[in-house]
């Protein structure tokens, strides 16, 4: 894909730059797309762009096509002059209202047209949105539709704008999967998962999860993928991790007009609230009871100001941990903040293969925070690389102690990793920070491992050395190893 360059891995989380060749600018990602309604602007999209660093916003053409007030505007002045606004401008084509309301008045020729008219650097076409748990043949027959009206995308005169594929599917992992590979073949240029804003607002994460996995397994590295409707930061890393690249926000302004405070664990109402955690400039400057005597306009715009405080500030997070190897780390933090979260993570790591293939070989240290971290993505990596060692004797020790002359050769063991060549013990991700006191999962995963590299060499007398492992683990390791616990006497 030449507009979309990809930077850095992390599990499939990516650090990558968007060339927007209609606006003439180059748009960091992960990123957010702020929604701008071009009828009630709560913050202005100049202030997005000096206050926040916008390089990108959203908004949605099928309003703009159908207002007697600002269509004619957006024609002769242009989108860039109308919202007063010098980044790149993505637009949506109707196919929100088409969920919601059942039919819109414009075709896919005649929205991209207009879109391209008035200015838009990234356009899209009208798909169906199937939403979730509809019955297959549902599912299958609007998917029909959409792919055609991809099709006809493709032979649109757009000039230089962008233009999206979007991937439809419902909560079918192989339909979904379906519609992205037949996204990816049309060649546009964004790849947008649709119909999972129902899903969220649900808090059905781990379903989430399934269907970006199965999107990507489809997309796989082609272009950059838009979560639709992902405006809590609470999950960006999530979906980072999976493979997202841009998301779009109503929350900062719709949550603000509800008196509603966003943080990356949840959001709180501002009559609940008697301090303000964070240090952006509006909480640092007010109080709860002083926003909440605020007349309502004002007080909007500050709660939606500190909204895209928080919003922009988890991008940066999601950054900086993509940057430096740690976003999962960073993914086990947030799903502790809320039960369905947690859930999130736990469906992500059930895709771990399919993360390990972009995931960073060498990164700084594997941090062992919670037992989900046994199922990361290094971990079976690990497991799967055992068959590149050779063993040299007859006779081996893997042990979590020293090492023995009266064996062949020694082996070291490290939970949640198992068994590994001791010149590797200094080498990611056997460096791991791993608490004392290994949990249950821990030493699972490590049995797993030993258990892997006995099958591989079926000749070989194995005695494993361990730390007071849970007997549940003890049971995954084959019968042919011998069995010594480290402090147990000879």
């Amino acid at each position: 894909m030449t507009n979309f360059e990809v930077r850095a891995y992390d599990a499939a989380g990516r650090l990558g730059e968007l060339t927007v060749p209609r606006a003439g600018v180059t748009v960091e990602t992960p990123t957010i797309l702020p929604v701008v309604n071009p009828h009630v602007q709560t913050v202005e999209p100049s202030t997005l762009e000096s206050e926040f660093g916008a390089e990108i916003l959203i908004t949605n053409s099928y309003i703009l096509h159908g207002s007697d007030d600002l269509r004619d505007p957006a024609l002769d002045r242009g989108l860039h002059d109308l919202l007063d606004f010098s980044g790149a401008i993505m637009t949506d084509s109707g196919s929100f209202q088409l969920s919601e309301y059942g039919e819109i008045d414009v075709t896919t020729e005649e929205i991209l047209r207009f879109q391209r008219d008035i200015g838009s650097d990234i356009g899209t076409p009208v798909d169906i949105p199937t939403p979730p748990d509809v019955d297959r043949e549902q599912a299958e027959a609007e998917l029909a539709t959409t792919q055609e009206r991809l099709e006809r995308a493709v032979d649109a005169d757009t000039g230089e704008m962008l233009v999206t594929a979007p991937v439809q599917g419902s909560t079918y992992p192989d339909l979904r999967e379906r519609a992205a590979r037949d996204a990816k073949s049309t060649g546009l240029d964004v790849f947008p998962l649709g119909a999972v804003v129902p899903l969220m607002n649900e808090y059905r994460y781990a379903d989430l999860a399934d269907v970006v996995a199965a999107c990507k397994r489809g997309l796989g590295e082609s272009g950059p993928v838009h979560l639709f409707g992902a405006g809590h930061p609470m999950m960006f890393a999530m979906a980072a991790a999976l493979g997202c690249d841009l998301f779009d926000s109503a929350a900062y302004a719709l949550y603000a007009r509800d008196d509603r405070y966003l943080t990356v664990r949840g959001t709180e109402h501002l009559d609940d609230m008697e301090y303000f955690p964070c240090q952006c400039p509006i909480c640092t400057d007010h109080t709860p009871a002083e926003l909440a005597g605020m007349a309502e306009k004002v007080r909007g715009e500050l709660l939606a100001r500190h909204n895209l405080h928080v919003t922009y500030g988890e991008i940066r997070t999601v950054r900086q941990a993509i940057r430096s190897g740690t976003l999962l780390e960073l993914v086990d933090a947030r799903a502790r903040g809320h039960p369905t979260m947690l859930d999130g993570y736990r469906a992500l790591l059930d895709h771990a293969e399919q993360l390990e293939r972009t995931d960073r070989v060498s990164k700084g240290t594997f941090f062992y925070t919670s037992a989900e971290s046994a199922r990361r993505p290094e971990v079976l990596r690990h497991h799967e690389r055992l068959d590149r060692f050779d063993i040299d004797g007859d006779e081996v020790l893997l042990t979590e102690g020293g090492s023995n002359d009266r064996y062949d050769e020694t082996w070291g063991v490290r939970p949640p990793f198992g068994p590994y060549p001791r010149d590797l013990g200094d080498t990611y991700p056997l460096t791991a920070e791993v608490p004392d006191r290994a949990d249950r999962v821990a030493h699972e995963a490590a049995a797993d491992g030993v258990a892997r590299l006995v099958e591989l060499h079926p000749d070989v007398s194995f005695t494993l050395v361990h730390d007071d492992w849970a007997a549940t683990a003890l049971e995954r390791v084959p019968e042919r190893v011998r069995l010594r616990d480290l402090h147990a006497r000879e």
